[in-house]
């Protein structure tokens, strides 16, 4: 952990597990809404939660990727959606460090600044010239656009192209462009069956122009490269949360299981759940593999990070990260699947954490970060068989 914070890391780490009976209370409001209600979004960003991994000196909060995930993994034991919009929040703002310092000081007027993006190159920028201002004219359709209606700036990846059309290739390039709300179209398309208070909807820019300030390009490419946080894997940071999310709702599934089960005596029997046979070897191992694959998968991010303080992450530290948090997400499922499945009845009812923990895992699975492709490359590259596997 980082001493020198300017807020401890278990103080943060304590003020969302001081959250999650408020989730838990309010995850069916937020299902409804499918968004974050804003008091929410803005109690979350009150408590420096969207600026986790910004460096201080970016005006953050310069957490360790472990503790970043910590984070996640406890908001989640309240209410998945609430940790999916801190988690791209988050690492949207990991972009500060590529940014001009015109839109820094823009955005950051308010220090507790909302923001939202999609990392994914689904758009072009073309260069623009208005009253003798250089700007852009932009246009791209981002889907997966976790907590846009709650942000103040929302980011999408793009590159530059020509007058024809035909793609820009320089260096630096230009990969991203903020956009005010009123400036994009959020479609109403998010209607899903698990993680509905994520807000995930698709946004869209017709033509629109922007100054040229709100560009950026790679922070591989700036001076803040050599920062710790920039040195650690883009791709892993990208992907661990989603692992300490599942971590989370399969540790709360677990412990409902343990709750409930003292309480419910199934139909036919005379006594309570929790003295079924079959049951205690289900918690058993289902106890024993969460702690085994959370144990690693914290492992690997440590050691990730400590190899960051020096130098760029290894291809072995984005090998084991990346596998690490495929690994955690399986795991969490198959934890979740048997927590729901021998609770019975009590599992379906929309006042069960489990069936929401069941729903939304099964959701948070089909991010492109935590794939089975993921795991076919680390493969390649444990055979020796790739020696860049930039993917990873």
């Amino acid at each position: 952990m980082n001493a020198n914070l300017p807020i401890p890391e278990t103080e943060l780490i304590a003020a969302a597990a001081r959250l999650v009976p408020e989730l838990k209370t309010r995850s069916r409001e937020i299902d409804q809404a499918r968004q974050l209600p804003q008091d929410l979004a803005a109690g979350l960003a009150s408590l420096g939660f969207y600026r986790l991994v910004v460096p201080p000196e970016l005006g953050g909060l310069g957490v360790s990727p472990a503790t970043f995930c910590r984070i996640c993994e406890t908001l989640a034991a309240g209410n998945g959606s609430t940790a999916w919009c801190v988690f791209i929040g988050a690492t949207s703002q990991y972009l500060f460090g590529a940014l001009p310092e015109d839109l820094l000081n823009d955005m950051l007027q308010d220090p507790n600044v909302i923001t939202s993006g999609v990392f994914a190159d689904s758009g072009t920028a073309q260069f623009e010239s208005r009253d003798g201002n250089p700007g852009y004219r932009v246009n791209g359709h981002w889907r997966w656009g976790s907590g846009c209606r709650n942000a103040a700036w929302i980011s999408g990846g793009i590159h530059e192209v020509d007058d024809k059309g035909e793609r820009i290739n320089r260096s630096p390039a230009l990969t991203r462009v903020f956009f005010k709300p009123e400036e994009i179209q959020i479609q109403d398309n998010w209607h899903v069956s698990g993680m509905k208070g994520s807000g995930s909807s698709d946004y869209i820019a017709e033509n629109v122009w922007v100054p040229a300030h709100r560009l950026a390009g790679n922070v591989e490419e700036t001076p803040n490269a050599s920062k710790p946080i920039y040195q650690f894997p883009k791709f892993a940071l990208l992907g661990i949360p989603i692992g300490a999310i599942c971590l989370g709702m399969a540790r709360a599934s677990l412990e409902e299981v343990i709750r409930v089960s003292k309480e419910k005596t199934p139909q036919g029997s005379r006594r309570p759940l929790a003295l079924r046979p079959s049951l205690h070897i289900d918690m058993a191992k289902s106890d024993t593999a969460l702690h085994a694959a959370s144990s690693h998968f914290y492992a690997c991010i440590e050691a990730g990070w400590q190899a960051a303080q020096t130098a760029p992450g290894s291809l072995e530290d984005r090998r084991m990260m990346r596998a690490a948090t495929v690994h955690a997400v399986q795991t969490s499922i198959q934890v979740i699947d048997r927590m729901y499945s021998v609770m019975g009845g009590t599992s379906v009812y929309e006042t069960s954490c489990l069936q929401q923990h069941f729903r939304d895992v099964h959701v948070a699975s089909q991010h492109m970060m935590v794939g089975e492709p993921v795991m076919e490359l680390a493969g390649r590259v444990l055979l020796g068989l790739d020696d860049e596997a930039l993917g990873l």
